[in-house]
């Protein structure tokens, strides 16, 4: 599970046994975590699920997110052709 990103006191990782879902990042704070999924095309991104966290807490890790948007793709593409 490769962290991507160190921000705020989030951690932005990827799980490696998720082979089969579209992308999507992990971001988890001490016992905190929420996953989004990406929608590329459409520029959006979207709640999977979280596990306590506040609406604040929420809204700060999308905006986190859609920051650094292009580098998440990046490297879930790369994270992707490594395990294959």
């Amino acid at each position: 599970m490769p962290t991507i990103l160190l921000i705020a006191g989030w951690r932005f990782f990827f799980y490696s046994n998720e082979n089969n879902e579209p992308i999507h990042i992990h971001a988890q704070h001490a016992e905190s975590e929420i996953k989004f999924w990406i929608d590329v095309k459409g520029f959006e991104i979207k709640e999977a699920f979280a596990y306590k966290l506040s609406p604040r807490h929420k809204r700060e890790v999308k905006k986190i997110i859609y920051e650094h948007l292009d580098y998440i793709i990046d490297q879930w593409r790369r994270f992707q052709k490594k395990k294959k």
